[in-house]
């Protein structure tokens, strides 16, 4: 990949990680659930993911599922249910009161928070046809595309945790603000909200006519 061609891509990954979306939101709520250090845990299953979608397409798997009426709409309907469930989490999540500066803090299990991160990026339909639209526009196909493919990919990876570490920190910071539960409750109904929106967002996505 020529350098020119890598400055244009690098370019288009900061458009697309500071992009809202799921993974966003995602990040914020942990952030606001668990603070930075535990809630970026959920950032590195969103790189996960998002490495997982990468080698589909580098591979070809992505032209096939996408090309699946049966595949696209799984995995999509799949992904709107796995948000429905984070909004419900979020709404009933109980807050803790943090007037106390002794107060303990929710603690999330690192590999739950991977998990959960992971699963938003994977269920995701739209970035899977995103990446086979615009990855093949960097690719010279005269040239070894494994190579190619991972330099994409790390550069994709390294962007999105830069982004995402700002979403976390972001919402970290506001919730340090939340003295008393009912401003916390507030806001975990506000993140809820906002999930809603990502699956009903998701929820109007057609396949593309093949």
């Amino acid at each position: 990949m020529e350098l020119q061609t890598w400055l244009a891509f690098f370019a288009a990954c900061w458009v697309i990680s500071l992009s809202p979306g799921a993974g966003a939101i995602a990040s914020m709520s942990s952030g606001l659930q668990y603070g930075f250090w535990r809630g970026y845990w959920n950032a590195l299953g969103l790189q996960l993911g998002l490495a997982v979608q990468i080698a589909i397409v580098g591979a070809g798997v992505g032209a096939i599922l996408t090309a699946s009426a049966t595949a696209f709409y799984a995995i999509k309907w799949f992904g709107v249910a796995y948000l429905v469930y984070l909004a419900i989490k979020q709404w009933r999540a109980l807050p803790s009161d943090m007037s106390d500066d002794a107060a303990v803090r929710q603690i999330g299990k690192p590999m739950a928070l991977v998990f959960r991160g992971f699963l938003v990026n994977i269920s995701n339909p739209k970035a899977l046809v995103f990446m086979l639209a615009v990855l093949p526009q960097f690719i010279d196909p005269h040239a070894p595309l494994l190579i190619q493919y991972l330099v994409i990919g790390v550069t994709m990876i390294c962007v999105d945790l830069i982004v995402m570490a700002g979403y976390t920190g972001l919402a970290s910071k506001v919730l340090r603000l939340l003295r008393t539960p009912k401003q916390q409750k507030r806001m975990n109904r506000t993140f809820a909200g906002l999930f809603i929106g990502a699956a009903a967002f998701m929820a109007t996505l057609r396949r593309a006519a093949v």
